[in-house]
């Protein structure tokens, strides 16, 4: 198989949707939408694909999003039937290359139970914040 990591395209929407469904990373109920991602990249974040291009399936994502000050990676995550193939990195040397670039740092957030994911971030120079808690308003 055939893959390539390409800059979010508008009409990538419906496979993204389709990986944040696979995955349990976003949709509408966490506030994410075309609207959302476009508006993030006008602001100095960026948006990578992970495509099969056999078939042009859209298997994965990496959201990052800036404040200006620090760089976000959001839903990254690859669809279930593709994991395990190390194609995680394709995503994460893309992200890094980005992040680099921007000379900013980068920060993410990911569950304590996810300890494959954990790894990878930790391959990545990603390490332990600390003791803090994460806490979120989403209807505003």
């Amino acid at each position: 198989m055939n893959f390539l990591v390409h800059p979010y395209k508008s009409d990538d929407y419906d496979g993204i949707l389709a990986v944040w469904q696979a995955t349990g990373l976003g949709g509408a109920h966490r506030g994410d939408n075309r609207e959302v991602i476009e508006r993030t990249l006008a602001h100095g974040g960026a948006f990578y694909v992970l495509q099969n291009n056999d078939n042009k399936q859209i298997i994965g994502t990496a959201w990052i999003t800036s404040d200006a000050r620090r760089l976000y990676l959001h839903h990254f995550g690859i669809i279930p039937e593709f994991q395990g193939q190390k194609l995680s990195h394709l995503l994460m040397k893309q992200c890094m290359e980005f992040t680099q670039q921007q000379k900013l740092q980068i920060k993410l957030e990911v569950h304590q139970n996810n300890l494959i994911a954990q790894h990878l971030y930790e391959e990545y120079g990603f390490g332990y914040l600390g003791d803090y808690k994460v806490l979120i308003v989403r209807e505003v």
